[in-house]
């Protein structure tokens, strides 16, 4: 076969072995299948992106502790179903993946995303998009360029902070594309190759993959089931030094905890103390769906003013598409951050930000709106878990996007696997783990409509079933 050999970086036998993680079934000897299986999971997950060289086999092999006979089988597998591409002298990679999701029209039910915790639009976006196209005539005779925001949204986002009690000026505002990018900005100007960051374990997928992108190392302290070790954070904070520190205290993705006041004041003193700037991620503190964000704890900032980055978006508040965020700094800061952004990009798109300060004009009708969603979501979750995996242990989130489930057993990447046989698309925990791991773990978000919700875990459950060598069918309709 003349396949053409796509372009992309080579993966070593150790990395991949750490990005597998606990790959072979207990007492399993379908080495081969395990192996497959796992790879492919990283494949459908966007972490063996197409085009990526894998090790030979005897490195790979030696990597696994495995035989080289067993890793060919699983390449064999891989082969077969599309999703290696081989060429004698060559090596192998990784081709399209689609090949080996499973087929919508065979199964006679579509592949459900039950990874992404992404609502969709809030009511009005429209409307929105209509008033921005008036007011946009104001500003096409201008340049278009700017670099720290529009006025008038940082005006607002510096309102709405204020309200949540940390005092804030348009001037300590800066307009992103989103979050993400803010994140990526500030990492990339206080950290470099070799410097330590802070995190939670678990964490955001994403925040780990910008730290490992700049080449620092992230050292994770623990966030149990009561929430955060502060402890812990002060012991990391003195013994391993770290440049930064990436937090989210409302609503924690994945876990859904949120710190309160007391501890935040804490942690504001520690990281102050510390001399340790913290990028704290307020992506999620819109989403209390048991009050208003304004009569929730001050933000950290108000705490350590001097060492906070404050980070939003509009990405789960509103719609992702919209690519709007934000950071709130210190003047000083922010201008070291607006110059260090000339780098990457030269500042926001304006039609967006119109249509975004349109949508804060009033926030309150739509929000509120936003919040009873996702909370009949969120309910609509919890009784699917209860009925479908009633073993299944799990606290209900007071805010936020996703629950956070405690497994049975350690299952989560084999499950991940199963389910997408079940046309279920699904995150394992190792994911949000700073080493992989999390095998007991599992993030289930509440973005979607309330039946797929219902379809989605009764699917997850069979799953769960298949992998455990039992079964569930009985389980399909619930009785009255």
């Amino acid at each position: 076969m003349n396949e053409t050999i796509p372009p992309g970086g080579r993966i070593s036998g150790s990395r991949l072995a750490k990005m597998l993680g606990v790959w072979r079934k207990s007492g399993s000897r379908q080495g081969a299948a395990d192996l497959a299986a796992a790879i492919q999971l990283q494949v459908f997950d966007g972490q063996l992106p197409l085009g990526t060289r894998l090790p030979a086999e005897r490195e790979l092999a030696e990597a696994l502790g495995a035989s080289r006979t067993m890793v060919g089988a699983a390449l064999d597998r891989l082969r077969a179903d599309g999703v290696v591409a081989s060429r004698r002298g060559s090596g192998s990679w990784i081709t399209s993946p689609r090949k080996a999701f499973p087929d919508p029209e065979l199964s006679g039910r579509g592949l459900i995303d039950f990874a992404r915790a992404a609502p969709p639009a809030v009511a009005g976006l429209i409307p929105a998009v209509d008033s921005a196209r008036q007011l946009l005539a104001a500003e096409l005779p201008e340049h278009g360029y700017f670099d720290q925001g529009l006025p008038v949204l940082r005006d607002r986002i510096a309102a709405r902070f204020t309200a949540r009690g940390l005092p804030t000026t348009p001037d300590e505002v800066m307009i992103t594309n989103g979050a993400h990018h803010a994140f990526v900005l500030a990492l990339r100007m206080l950290a470099g190759p070799g410097d330590r960051v802070l995190v939670e374990q678990p964490t955001y997928p994403n925040a780990l993959e910008a730290i490992r992108g700049v080449h620092a190392t992230a050292v994770p302290v623990a966030l149990g089931d009561h929430g955060w070790d502060l402890d812990g954070i002060e012991a990391v904070l003195r013994q391993a030094s770290p440049r930064l520190a990436y937090l989210v205290v409302d609503f924690h993705n994945p876990t859904g905890h949120r710190l309160d006041a007391a501890g935040r004041e804490r942690l504001g003193s520690l990281l102050t103390r510390a001399r340790t700037p913290a990028v704290v991620d307020e992506t999620l503190v819109e989403l209390d769906l048991e009050g208003d964000p304004v009569d929730g704890p001050p933000p950290l900032g108000r705490f350590a003013p001097d060492w906070t980055i404050t980070i939003g978006s509009a990405s789960k508040s509103h719609w992702g598409g919209l690519r709007i965020g934000w950071m709130r700094a210190p003047e000083e800061l922010l201008g070291r951050l607006r110059s260090a952004r000339y780098a990457v990009d030269l500042g926001s798109p304006v039609l967006e930000q119109l249509v975004f300060a349109e949508l804060l004009a009033d926030p309150r009708p739509r929000m509120a709106e936003r919040r009873e969603e996702l909370r009949d979501r969120r309910d609509a979750l919890v009784g699917a878990l209860r009925w479908y995996c009633p073993d299944w242990e799990f606290r209900v989130p007071s805010g936020g996007l996703s629950v956070w489930c405690k497994l049975p057993e350690p299952m989560s990447t084999r499950l991940a696997v199963t389910a997408a046989n079940h046309g279920l698309q699904i995150a394992p925990g190792s994911r949000f783990g700073v080493h992989g791991g999390l095998e007991r773990r599992l993030r289930l978000p509440f973005a979607l409509p309330a039946e797929q919700i219902h379809d989605a875990v009764r699917r997850l459950s069979t799953a769960a079933a298949a992998v455990r060598g039992g079964d569930r069918s009985g389980l399909d309709v619930p009785v009255a």
